[in-house]
């Protein structure tokens, strides 16, 4: 039997911003209900990887497949074409991304900015998203704030109508980008129990984070990036409690 098609496939991606080369050839296969946590100081490439993923960022070499489809391109022979916008959009929406600053709709209610995806990109009746709304609200605890806008809710709650709404669209695949950096710290343990009850649920999960602790309890694989490269993969127990290479060992030991 063949092996089963990852759901993330990235081989040799390579992007600059002018002069400077912020990813330099990454490779890296994640399976099926998987959570990759990426960690590594900032500059490292790790958030540019993730926009690389859903195409926000075009790779300048290399090729991104989500479940086996390629991300932003279509492939005749060995030539690679740009998709046109909209096609690129209907692949985005198989690929949910929840920001560090939440980038909520400020004028609509917690409910809108949720079914607001599946309503425009999916096409779902506004009744049947709503319902499957208020659904992923009580799932992230907030069924009461359903009316509620973004400003009256604490940064710990916007990040989780932000999860909610990556959800809503039903995902392949989610990206993390350092969801709880913005946070204050005693709001930061409500947005990482949110995402460990999701690990549990069998999504695929590629989370940027620096909580180590969180790394170490959710993740099957963890990564560690530096200078546009991955330096070091493995499990948490062999990148976080006993790393391999001396640049691992430096940023953990400052980081714990």
């Amino acid at each position: 039997m063949s092996a089963p098609t990852p759901a993330l496939d990235i081989r040799g991606v390579r992007k600059s911003f002018g002069s400077l080369e912020v990813l330099r050839g990454v490779d890296l296969t994640v399976r099926q209900g998987e959570v990759t946590v990426i960690l590594g100081p900032s500059g490292s490439g790790k958030s540019t990887l993730l926009r690389v993923i859903n195409h926000l960022e075009p790779a300048d070499t290399g090729i991104v497949q989500v479940a086996g489809e390629i991300i932003g391109y279509r492939l005749e022979g060995t030539t690679l074409h740009q998709l046109p916008e909209k096609k690129v959009l209907k692949q985005r929406a198989k690929i949910g991304f929840v920001f560090q600053n939440f980038n909520l709709f400020g004028h609509r209610t917690v409910l809108q900015n949720v079914v607001e995806a599946p309503v425009s990109a999916l096409r779902i009746s506004r009744k049947d998203a709503e319902v499957r709304g208020r659904e992923l609200l009580a799932q992230v605890g907030l069924s009461d704030k359903a009316d509620s806008y973004p400003r009256q809710l604490s940064g710990g709650q916007q990040q989780r109508v932000a999860i909610a709404r990556a959800l809503a669209l039903d995902p392949q695949l989610i990206l993390f980008d350092e969801p709880t950096s913005a946070l204050d710290p005693e709001l930061v343990g409500e947005v990482l129990t949110v995402i460990q009850d999701l690990a549990s649920t069998g999504i695929t999960l590629v989370v940027v984070t620096h909580e180590i602790g969180f790394a170490r309890k959710v993740a099957d694989t963890v990564i560690f990036m530096d200078e546009g490269l991955i330096v070091e993969k493995g499990t948490p127990a062999e990148v976080i409690d006993n790393p391999k290479e001396e640049r691992t060992k430096r940023f953990i030991s400052r980081v714990l």
